[in-house]
């Protein structure tokens, strides 16, 4: 993690790459944070039992679920709207048809 979040910079002095901030949240750290401490808490609880390295399965479970929030789940219930010139064409059809009922009345 340490080296994540070190500078890299070009052989001119420019900076290339500032690093991740480790304590920021919602990012690729936190994860990383997570996932270490998900395997501190399995080698411990290792110790008493084997069984428990099937909390290994929680790393790829999270993903799964971070993958489909953040961009499966949007991804298939978007509303899919035509090409803009049928919305064009739409909203002056339904133009006309407001037009012509405030001439009946």
């Amino acid at each position: 993690m340490s080296a994540m979040a070190k500078p890299a910079f070009a052989d001119d002095g420019s900076l290339l790459d500032g690093g991740i901030d480790l304590n920021m949240e919602q990012g690729m750290a936190e994860h990383l944070k997570d996932v270490i401490l998900l395997t501190a808490i399995v080698q411990v609880l290792s110790t008493l039992s084997s069984y428990f390295w099937y909390f290994w399965l929680l790393a790829p479970a999270r993903a799964l679920y971070l993958l489909w929030v953040t961009f499966l789940g949007p991804w298939f219930s978007a509303d899919s709207q035509g090409p803009p010139e049928e919305n064009e064409k739409n909203d002056k059809k339904q133009r006309r048809q407001e037009r012509r009922q405030m001439k009946r009345f």
